[in-house]
């Protein structure tokens, strides 16, 4: 049970992946993530040296995305998209899986791409998260525990429902829970879609560790209100 809204905001990923987001929103973003203390700010490659010094000091993490929002990248592309978010700051990254893969139930492929991706945020010090983006609102129940189970056995920080992109949707209550109990060894972010506290409360009570979320001072503010229901 969430008792105030400082530490709802403590599970919240201040997020702005839009390709057309600008430097001063970028900035913005970061101003409003120290003043509501949320966990982490999200934004696209060219943007984390400066969210990185923005935030230097502070208690909020940088987190980078990787293979945004297509997960197509081949192994040795996401491998280098993340050693350079890492090496512009990046303290967490969110790596788009390989779909095909796990539509296919291409257990090989999407296991050595996890864990080539996982080998480069773990071999850093401080380790570096690294959540795996599962687009579970266009998957099956079976394709869905497919990739759980493998990120599970890889051994990744998180699996996370969305992008936020796809046009099948994003975060469910029945996703949030099939994952965490899928993926036992592995926390889950819930992400994509989600705008209101009510929603944001729901994922956490379902399992979610994490919300990833464009609409966090919104959330906040309507924590804040009494306006959960």
């Amino acid at each position: 049970m969430i008792s105030n809204e400082k530490e709802l905001a403590g599970y919240i990923d201040h997020t702005l992946l839009k390709p057309e987001a600008t430097s001063e929103q970028i900035r913005r973003l970061c101003v409003e993530a120290k003043k509501y203390g949320f966990c982490t700010v999200f934004a696209n490659p060219r943007w984390l040296p400066i969210v990185a010094d923005l935030l230097n000091g502070t208690k909020v993490a940088v987190g980078g995305v990787v293979s945004f929002p297509y997960g197509a990248d081949s192994t040795k592309v996401k491998v280098a998209q993340a050693k350079e978010a890492i090496f512009a700051g990046a303290d967490e990254i969110d790596m788009v899986a390989d779909l095909a893969a796990i539509i296919e139930g291409d257990e090989k492929y999407l296991a050595q791409q996890l864990d080539a991706v996982r080998n480069v945020c773990h071999s850093m010090r401080p380790k570096v998260l690294l959540k795996v983006i599962i687009e579970a609102a266009a998957l099956t129940t079976e394709q869905k525990i497919f990739a759980c189970r493998i990120a599970d056995k890889v051994g990744v920080d998180f699996v996370k429902t969305s992008t936020g992109t796809h046009p099948a949707g994003g975060a469910t209550i029945e996703d949030v829970k099939l994952m965490a109990e899928h993926a036992s060894h592995c926390r889950v972010k819930a992400s994509g879609g989600i705008r209101t506290a009510k929603q944001a409360l729901e994922m956490l009570e379902a399992g979610a560790a994490r919300i990833g979320t464009s609409s966090g001072i919104q959330i906040i503010e309507q924590f804040r209100a009494g306006q959960t229901k």
